[in-house]
């Protein structure tokens, strides 16, 4: 048995530097268990949100990068160049705007320029009715897949609240309404182009509805539906919507480009990221914690040429 004598412990006086790592070990246990109380009592007496039954209360949400992944114009693009509205030596411009809009996750002002004037070009004639169809079967060809579950969840959760949540976007409103329908919304703010008797003239009525202009949307909107601004919510990826953002009681920075996540720390908005896998946040926080593509008309294309020359 003496040869087992090592598997014995042995008995040692405490020295002055284990009496130290023992109180050190035990302050850190007794303090984090103190903090995890607290945020648990917390949580607890946090309201929840969104608010059942706040019929005075709604949710706006931008729609690229926010709701789905990319623009909605690039995508609507494609759908155009697979029916023949352009041709072949057009497709690079529009790959390579949409791979860096992709990769960046912000919107550069000359890319969407071009592409709403040559939106503009590419529809004008064209029957309201003809993009409308045709938007249906390009959702289902490229956006269905690209929606952001997370995303969609918070959405969700305010559709089941009972509130009415609505699209927010530069792109064609037409393009927007087919999105928000499908996804079960209640409907979309979008750019609107001109048209005579059904048919686009080539022109924008007013002008995109991208920064400030959204803000003035949402906030007419609020005035018509009698809803408290102060009791909705917002959702965004860009800096360009910080004013529609600090319209609502609630904002929300999805996915956020460098300049919102920087403006959402500073204010304290609520932040996540669909981008990096994190699961969606539970809604039932109080915003107060933290929480584009431009075209006219409902042709949604890219930085292309006529079609015609």
């Amino acid at each position: 048995m003496a040869a087992l004598g090592w598997l014995t412990p042995r008995r040692r006086s405490a020295t002055a530097r284990s009496v130290l790592a023992g109180e050190a070990s035990a302050e850190a246990a007794r303090k984090s268990s103190q903090e995890a109380q607290e945020a648990a009592q917390a949580a607890e007496q946090e309201p929840e949100f969104p608010v059942i039954g706040d019929d005075r209360a709604a949710a706006f949400f931008d729609l690229d990068n926010t709701v789905m992944q990319g623009a909605a114009l690039f995508h609507f693009g494609r759908g155009l160049y697979k029916r023949k509205f352009f041709e072949t030596r057009d497709l690079a411009r529009f790959a390579w705007q949409q791979a860096w809009f992709r990769l960046a996750g912000v919107e550069d002002p000359e890319h969407m320029q071009e592409a709403r004037d040559s939106a503009l070009s590419i529809v004008k004639g064209h029957r309201v009715a003809e993009l409308e169809t045709i938007g249906e079967e390009i959702y289902d060809e490229y956006m269905a897949d690209r929606i952001w579950p997370g995303t969609r969840a918070l959405a969700q959760a305010h559709l089941d609240a009972g509130q009415k949540v609505w699209l927010v976007t530069a792109a064609p409103v037409e393009i927007a309404q087919v999105i928000a329908r499908r996804l079960g919304l209640t409907g979309a703010l979008g750019t609107v182009a001109e048209s005579v008797d059904g048919v686009y003239t080539g022109k924008l009525v007013g002008e995109p509805l991208h920064g400030p202009a959204k803000a003035e949307a949402v906030r007419a909107l609020a005035a018509a539906e009698g809803l408290d601004l102060s009791r909705c919510a917002a959702y965004s990826d860009s800096h360009n919507d910080i004013p529609m953002l600090s319209l609502v009681g609630h904002p929300y920075a999805i996915n956020p480009d460098t300049k919102l996540r920087r403006h959402a720390r500073e204010k304290d908005w609520r932040l996540r990221d669909y981008r990096t896998g994190r699961k969606a946040a539970k809604v039932g926080i109080p915003a107060a914690a933290g929480v584009g593509a431009v075209a006219g008309g409902t042709a949604a294309a890219i930085a292309l040429s006529r079609r015609r020359r």
